[in-house]
């Protein structure tokens, strides 16, 4: 059996392969809350043969949202909807994930068809917020920077969206520390000049993260387990977040529970230049799980199946995230599995593999 199907073990959820469904937005919530449109989208990937199915980036709290119309999980009203879809997830043999964020000084945007960029207040957008008052480029809103108490405020609302999360049926949970979004930007030393603890020393960079890390790994026990997303490079030609950076992160997490690094990069430099190819962010994986001794998540322009299963067999990466790929065929994972017997029974009279 090819190694993209055999199972995983982390913590006390076996997960039944590792070609898993990334956190992708959407944009189809209306005040946060999940609807039919997710129930389908993220219910067809289970049916499609995906081991993990991950709920797109949902916001802590309604200003961080990267736009309007972003998931929530902020009250407890958000709860139910997403129990029918995480039901449906687990029935189809799959283990429903969610990613919670907080979008900062990247919040407050438009939804991408409608040409992006900024939502004034008068249509509903707000005040984005970062570690300091520095925009993401010449066209973002300029943030506003946190104070110490508004800090330890998202600290909790993370903490609250993970309680919600395990109410919700969710069985693993992402933290989302990438992609220049808030937590990215307290890392970085190009977005945060912050002179408190906070900020300055690699130290106090990562106080952030760290305290979300093991708050919300105290709220849920040690039975439910915990990724990151990291931006493991930013591709900034000077003193940015890089891979050495990452790496150092990455023991420290490990440390305080969680057990696994999704390993993204990029998306916190607006004039960054990356040279694309097919798993052109594999050898980031490679690097955190041999230096940080931790579980790894590869990402980024993977679609073909023996890909796929040459990363894991080559030991670069954990698991495989998908995104892209999975919208282009919901049944990626049963097509590169090729077992009729794995088709949803309802479906197996008309297969032919």
């Amino acid at each position: 059996m090819p190694k993209l199907f055999e199972s995983i073990t982390i913590r006390k959820e076996i997960i039944k392969n590792r070609a898993w469904v990334s956190p992708m937005c959407t944009y189809s919530s209306n005040d946060g809350m999940a609807n039919d449109w997710h129930l389908v989208h993220l219910g067809s990937r289970a049916m499609g043969g995906a081991g993990l199915v991950m709920m797109e980036a949902t916001a802590v709290s309604p200003e961080g949202r990267i736009s309007p119309w972003d998931m929530g999980l902020w009250k407890d009203k958000h709860i139910e909807p997403m129990k029918k879809i995480t039901n449906f997830i687990s029935e189809c043999g799959s283990t429903p994930a969610i990613q919670l964020a907080h979008a900062g000084r990247k919040a407050s945007t438009n939804r991408p068809w409608l040409g992006g960029g900024n939502v004034e207040k008068e249509s509903g957008g707000w005040d984005p917020v970062g570690p300091s008052n520095i925009p993401y480029s010449n066209k973002s809103l300029i943030p506003k920077e946190l104070k110490t108490n508004e800090i330890e405020k998202i600290i909790e609302d993370f903490v609250l969206a993970s309680k919600r999360s395990i109410e919700a049926g969710f069985k693993v949970i992402e933290l989302h520390f990438a992609h220049g979004y808030l937590v990215h930007e307290f890392l970085s030393p190009i977005s945060n000049h912050r002179e408190d603890e906070y900020g300055g020393n690699f130290e106090n960079r990562i106080l952030l993260a760290t305290t979300i890390a093991s708050s919300v790994r105290e709220e849920i026990g040690n039975d439910i387990p915990l990724f990151a997303r990291l931006s493991v490079t930013e591709y900034f030609p000077g003193e940015g977040w890089d891979l050495e950076s990452s790496i150092k992160l990455s023991k420290n997490l490990k440390l305080l529970g969680i057990d696994l690094i999704d390993c993204s990069s990029g998306a916190n430099y607006s004039e960054q230049e990356i040279k694309l190819k097919p798993g052109y962010q594999v050898n980031l994986s490679q690097q955190i799980k041999n230096q940080a001794n931790i579980l790894t998540g590869a990402v980024g322009l993977i679609t073909e199946p023996e890909h796929a299963d040459l990363i894991l067999e080559s030991e670069e990466a954990d698991a495989i995230f998908m995104a892209r790929e999975y919208l282009r065929n919901p049944y990626w994972a049963l097509y590169a599995e090729k077992n009729k017997a794995s088709w949803p029974l309802q479906y197996q009279r008309s297969i032919d593999i």
